[in-house]
């Protein structure tokens, strides 16, 4: 049975019943719920989607991302997003959002056949509200596999205009002590209106063999803002 460790320790069973669906909580602005959507057989492929509820209008959205783990890119036809033409009921989460996205996208999901329950297998989940500028470090364990990670997510906030980049770099530390060290992300990629990044979550496939690192991000809305989810992925 695999453990998850974090600098604040967490009790195993409060860890293991924390949802795959998880949000922030602000004063203004709408936050999206992350749902991981599994990896292909071969783990080459994953998918994820989010969803929400627009606050200003009150309609349910959704997107839906398929991976290619090795690019760290999106497949050429990975992208999908949909709103609804009509605002949620009282009590509604927007959830059915992503179920149309779903299944209005279901052939593409097969060719790349990602499977629903070949989700990921969890080693990090961060509880904390993380918004540091600068960045941030994570150190986390697989302790089934005897393996050691290490995640440094390095920001850059542009003040001329609000707009952001970032990278990660990445580390693999084997039960023999062989480290593998990576750069994810790309710092050239300026992100307008987004003000910080932050780890929320690291995950495996099943054979260990692709890693997805789940990144929060806060973007500008108005008064308020918005949180939204990316993800960095890499082949180990």
């Amino acid at each position: 049975m695999f453990l998850i460790e974090r600098r604040k320790s967490i009790a195993a069973g409060l860890v293991l019943a924390v949802s795959l669906l998880f949000a922030g909580t602000l004063r203004a602005g709408d936050v999206a719920s992350f749902v991981d959507l599994g990896f292909s057989q071969d783990g080459k492929i994953y998918m994820f989607a989010e969803y929400g509820v627009d606050e200003r209008s009150l309609r349910p959205w959704s997107e839906l991302y398929i991976i290619d783990v090795e690019r760290n890119d999106f497949v050429p036809d990975g992208r999908f997003s949909y709103k609804h033409d009509e605002p949620v009921a009282v009590g509604q989460d927007g959830s059915a959002a992503l179920l149309r996205i779903i299944s209005y996208n279901n052939k593409t999901i097969q060719k790349y056949r990602s499977n629903f329950m070949r989700q990921g297998i969890p080693l990090f989940i961060s509880l904390e509200d993380v918004r540091n500028p600068g960045g941030q470090a994570i150190d986390f364990r697989d302790f089934e596999r005897g393996a050691r990670y290490g995640a440094e997510l390095k920001s850059v906030i542009y003040n001329d205009v609000v707009r952001s980049s970032f990278y990660i770099l990445f580390s693999s530390r084997d039960r023999y002590n062989f480290e593998k060290k990576y750069r994810v992300g790309n710092p050239d990629v300026k992100r307008a209106g987004v003000t910080s990044y932050s780890i929320k979550k690291a995950i495996v496939n099943p054979e260990r063999t692709s890693m997805i690192l789940v990144i929060e991000m806060t973007l500008l809305n108005g008064d308020g803002a918005n949180i939204r989810y990316m993800i960095e992925a890499l082949r180990l």
